[in-house]
């Protein structure tokens, strides 16, 4: 929930809102892309978020929604939460990886078909991240945004390359 609680708090920076103006910023910064967001858990979030007294209700009813504004508790926590992701690198949980735990529990056949399938997935996916870039401005993102979606097209293909490597390496029989 921490990087939900930042991205949260982050765009409560700027003032008030409810939750589905909260959420559409998130979409428009293109976090599905490298943030693992689960939309529906914003409002819990921001419900919980309220009950810690690090965000207040500030209307209640507009339209039925209720509008948030962070408070000074919740400015410290983002800027905790915000250097603490800065200066700290945790690992990924990647279920690839878990995958690739167990590599040698498939037939070389079935190995190989998964691979190719992953890396035609991979491929289409830094395409898509790539198209994004440039567009999220339009629609109110800031520039540094893009440079998020570019780490992500990076990471995508770092795995694309070891995707492509591994396929070679179990057709010649160096794995598993």
């Amino acid at each position: 929930m921490s990087s939900t609680r930042v991205l949260l708090l982050g765009v409560l920076l700027d003032g008030p809102l409810h939750g589905y103006e909260v959420r559409r910023r998130l979409e428009i910064m293109g976090t599905h892309h490298w943030a693992n967001v689960a939309y529906g858990s914003i409002y819990h979030g921001l419900a919980k978020m309220a009950d810690e007294g690090l965000l207040e209700r500030v209307e209640e009813g507009r339209g039925g929604k209720t509008v948030y504004a962070i408070t000074e508790d919740g400015r410290s926590e983002f800027n905790r939460l915000l250097l603490s992701n800065w200066w700290e690198i945790k690992p990924i949980v990647d279920p690839f990886q878990v995958a690739l735990t167990f590599m040698d529990r498939l037939s070389p056949a079935e190995l190989t078909s998964a691979l190719e399938a992953r890396a035609a997935q991979l491929r289409f996916s830094v395409e898509m991240v790539r198209r994004a870039m440039g567009g999220k401005q339009a629609y109110g993102a800031p520039p540094h945004i893009d440079e998020c979606l570019r780490l992500n097209v990076l990471q995508l293909q770092a795995q694309l390359t070891w995707v492509e490597e591994a396929v070679e390496k179990v057709r010649n029989g160096e794995l598993p």
